[in-house]
């Protein structure tokens, strides 16, 4: 009744039709707002998100002119939408309870390691380090067995090949050697074995120069026996040299020794160790013995341990010895199928040489052994 009284004196009653039409569209605009309002409220800025993606392709098929701007505009595009989905965790923050707070935080981080875990760049367990330790020598020694019976250790990462660092690539910079190394964390020890190290007149000074505090192993063994299996390896590989009694003597009649033989030289080694102690202190330096590694590797491997600093883990369920190489190996971990031995160029039968050769080199030796077990303060029974 009001509204037909409203009308009546608004309208004239012969303009029915106009008063319909102000009807309609009053209703319309009402629908329309109501419309939006809800549209609004409910946070659909989103076609703002779906129109920078939709830039992103566009941009994709342009030319290589707008490559670079590409490039940036949709990086920090989807910088954005994480820093979003942060911004709206932060909100049910602060409207929810405690319980509610672990949620929407857990959710956040589960957005952040998302869009991170799909980024090529995204960061890994541990860091680069240089090495706090390495094994130094010497070759033929057994160094390969004690790099791979430590790292066994889960407080020890270690480089697997031999860089050659100090010797042969230190033009490269630590930086280049630093990222040889494998990744560790801040519990964990790094460690490399280049055997050659021992009796390269420049290593300890390069060492000294990257850490004074570096500790040093050194795997020692009869220098007679060592030269033998020096020469074994390298018959091997190039057939055609002359015979090892040709090699280590200049005059075997008189007994003299060619010390310039690297065979030869590097068994002197009380010569070698005279010029690390130069640049380090002697207990900074353990010496293995390449006997005992071989029947008690359990036992070396404690002293290594302990002169690392780490708890003694590896101990004897962690090796058989192998008859057929002479040699220990590892037992079989659980995640392989084969026991862990050396390669087969560790405990090749060595060339057989006349007694009397071994003899006059046993000589030769005797004056340097007796030195070195007086430096290190330990017999290692060599003659």
């Amino acid at each position: 009744m009001a509204y037909r009284f409203l009308s009546s004196r608004i309208v004239p009653s012969s303009n029915r039709l106009s008063r319909r039409f102000i009807f309609i569209f009053t209703i319309s605009l009402c629908f329309m707002y109501l419309c939006y309002s809800i549209l609004f409220c409910s946070g659909t800025i989103m076609p703002s998100q779906r129109l920078e993606d939709h830039r992103c392709v566009h941009l994709k098929n342009m030319g290589s002119k707008k490559l670079l701007q590409k490039s940036h505009y949709c990086t920090i595009s989807a910088k954005a939408r994480v820093l979003s989905d942060e911004t709206r965790a932060v909100g049910l923050l602060n409207l929810t309870g405690n319980q509610s707070k672990h949620s929407a935080f857990q959710k956040t981080q589960d957005v952040v390691d998302h869009k991170q875990s799909n980024n090529s760049n995204s960061p890994k367990y541990g860091n680069k380090k240089l090495p706090n330790a390495l094994i130094v020598g010497v070759k033929k020694g057994g160094t390969r067995a004690v790099l791979e019976f430590i790292r066994i250790h889960p407080d020890v990462r270690a480089l697997g090949t031999e860089p050659h660092f100090f010797d042969r690539n230190y033009d490269n910079g630590l930086e280049w050697y630093r990222g040889l190394m494998p990744r560790t964390l801040d519990s964990q020890i790094t460690m490399e074995k280049t055997p050659s190290y021992f009796v390269t007149r420049e290593a300890p000074r390069r060492i000294s120069n990257m850490s004074r505090e570096t500790k040093l192993i050194v795997v020692v063994r009869n220098p007679v026996t060592r030269a033998i299996s020096d020469y074994t390896q390298t018959l091997s590989k190039k057939p055609d040299i002359p015979s090892f009694e040709d090699l280590a003597f200049k005059n075997r009649s008189q007994g003299i020794v060619d010390t310039s033989w690297n065979a030869i030289r590097i068994g002197m080694y009380i010569l070698h160790l005279e010029n690390w102690l130069q640049y380090f202190r002697l207990s900074q330096i353990h010496f293995v013995s390449g006997e005992r590694l071989i029947t008690d590797p359990a036992g070396e491997l404690g002293r290594v341990q302990d002169f690392l600093g780490l708890k003694r883990i590896i101990t004897d369920k962690h090796f058989y010895f192998n008859r057929t190489k002479g040699f220990p190996c590892l037992k079989k971990p659980e995640s392989s199928s084969q026991p862990r031995c050396l390669g087969k160029s560790k405990g090749r039968t060595h060339v057989q040489i006349d007694r009397e050769v071994i003899e006059q080199l046993r000589e030769f030796y005797r004056p340097f052994n007796v030195k070195f077990y007086e430096m290190v303060g330990h017999d290692f029974r060599w003659d």
